[in-house]
């Protein structure tokens, strides 16, 4: 049930690789766990947003590039995985990574600044990261997703209007619809999002997840 309830309320970005004839395979983030911790609870996921500290030297001559700690606000830096927030390196090199985790990455060209190069990066470099994940939330909903659901567009959704949407979702998804799985699960989204407990869930309660989801 869980589950089922976090696939149609989750915002799941995906990185989809296409390869196709006589297209060459992606090059892949060269990954080393330097340090794991002995108890992980939750694993990062597209979607997930992460605090992390980090280092950056360009591999040809070891030179750091940046560091989190040293430089700046020397304050952990927030994003949002599997989004292009960051490079396309970090979005494939943190995916199942526990907090308090450290891992080293090796990111080719090509999945970092490519040709171009940036700020003391220049073009065509292999970067190394050493990057400490410090915290793992749950990433922002969909505004769009909000107004699908709200029928008559009134920023906040009633039980109706939730129990419809699961309906279409089960019906696409080629599951019969069955009135007494959606009433508990309606239940159970109420339980958990209508944080004010009015019987609605506002714009702003949906738009930020929990952590029960």
């Amino acid at each position: 049930m869980k589950m089922i309830i976090f696939s149609i309320f989750s915002i799941l970005p995906t990185l989809l690789v296409m390869v196709t004839g006589g297209k060459l395979p992606e090059p892949e983030v060269n990954i080393e766990v330097i340090h794991k911790p002995l108890m992980c609870y939750r694993k990062t996921k597209y979607g997930d947003m992460l605090l992390v500290h980090y280092k950056g030297f360009l591999e040809s001559n070891g030179t750091m590039f940046h560091s989190s700690r040293e430089e700046g606000d020397r304050n952990p830096v927030w994003f949002t995985l599997g989004i292009r927030e960051v490079i396309k390196g970090w979005d494939k090199g943190l995916q199942s990574m526990c907090t308090g985790e450290r891992r080293k990455l090796t990111v080719p060209p090509s999945l970092a600044y490519g040709k171009e190069g940036k700020g003391k990066i220049p073009s065509g470099s292999t970067l190394i990261f050493d990057i400490e994940l410090m915290e793992i939330r749950n990433g922002p909903r969909s505004h769009d997703s909000f107004r699908e659901m709200d029928l008559d567009d009134d920023w906040k959704l009633s039980r109706k209007e939730v129990k419809e949407y699961l309906k279409k979702e089960f019906e696409k998804h080629g599951y019969s619809p069955n009135d007494t799985h959606h009433e508990v699960m309606v239940d159970d989204i109420f339980k958990n999002e209508d944080e004010d407990k009015d019987g609605f869930i506002s714009a702003r309660e949906f738009t930020y997840q929990h952590d029960e989801l």
